[in-house]
């Protein structure tokens, strides 16, 4: 399967952690954004657009905002989000209908550009579609974690404030050590004891909610839809546990506010109505 426009620098699938520390900007990166048609809360979501752009191209200006993104690539399973990308200008590749997450067709796609001769990329980024609202200086923090070679795997966190959300299983808690990796992700409240939007002994936010954005070495997303799906993984509905069940780490960067998915019909439409907003003012 080909991408909807002519393939640009690609990923090689054999990029690893080693060499020198680098400026982050110098790291060449790609930002893959899958986008499945199917959704059962909200049916076709990815081409809703209300607001005159569907809901898969907001996220993928919203990734173009951040500068050290080299390159963003929508990878679908779905011919009508293909035609939708190519008509409002963003680069897309069809990719299997058989995958069973997010990033499992993140991989396929990072192979398939892979395929061309004229260069690597040292970071791939999974962005779900459904973040129209992602904040581009978050995926600029994230990015910069690939300066130091031992990171592996990345992904983001914000402060957790409201103690409806720290009870509430959807809204996904981690817990990170001194050195910036995560130490586990639960849909419980971790740490038990903490109070939501307070700070430690240490001055870091007590309670942190964890944003779904990972960014991985190429070898790194190999090594990671290879794995078997683990007990912890299963126990809690969190494919990333995998990664830390199996040894590994997730080096974690903050993020100075959570951005707001779009699962329902309430949250499309208050979407909406934010973009109006922001389009009047």
């Amino acid at each position: 399967m080909s991408p909807s426009r002519p393939a640009g620098p690609a990923l090689s699938a054999s990029s690893g952690a080693g060499g020198s520390p680098r400026e982050a900007a110098a790291l060449r990166s790609l930002a893959v954004i899958p986008a499945r048609l199917g959704s059962t809360r909200l049916p076709r979501k990815m081409l809703l657009e209300q607001t005159g752009l569907p809901l898969f191209a907001h996220t993928a200006r919203a990734v173009l905002r951040a500068g050290n993104v080299t390159r963003v690539v929508i990878a679908t399973d779905s011919r009508e989000i293909l035609a939708a990308a190519t008509r409002h200008g963003l680069e897309a590749l069809l990719t299997s209908s058989e995958h069973k997450s997010g990033t499992d067709r993140v991989h396929e796609a990072a192979l398939e550009l892979a395929r061309a001769p004229d260069g690597n990329y040292d970071v791939v980024i999974n962005v779900q579609g459904d973040e129209p609202e992602i904040d581009a200086d978050a995926l600029s923090g994230l990015l910069a974690l690939f300066a130091d070679p031992a990171v592996e795997m990345a992904s983001l966190y914000a402060p957790l404030l409201d103690a409806e959300s720290f009870t509430s299983p959807n809204a996904v808690k981690v817990v990170v050590d001194r050195a910036g990796n995560a130490l586990y992700f639960s849909r419980a409240p971790i740490p038990s004891r903490a109070h939501p939007g307070s700070t430690g002994a240490d001055g870091a936010d007590a309670v942190k909610l964890h944003l779904g954005v990972y960014g991985f070495r190429p070898a790194a997303l190999a090594r990671f839809v290879a794995l078997p799906p683990s007990a912890l993984e299963a126990a809690e509905n969190l494919e990333q546990l995998r990664w830390l069940d199996a040894g590994h780490r997730i080096r974690m960067a903050r993020a100075s506010r959570a951005s707001r998915g779009i699962d329902t019909p309430e949250d499309y439409a208050a979407f909406v109505a934010r973009q109006r907003a922001a389009n009047r003012s």
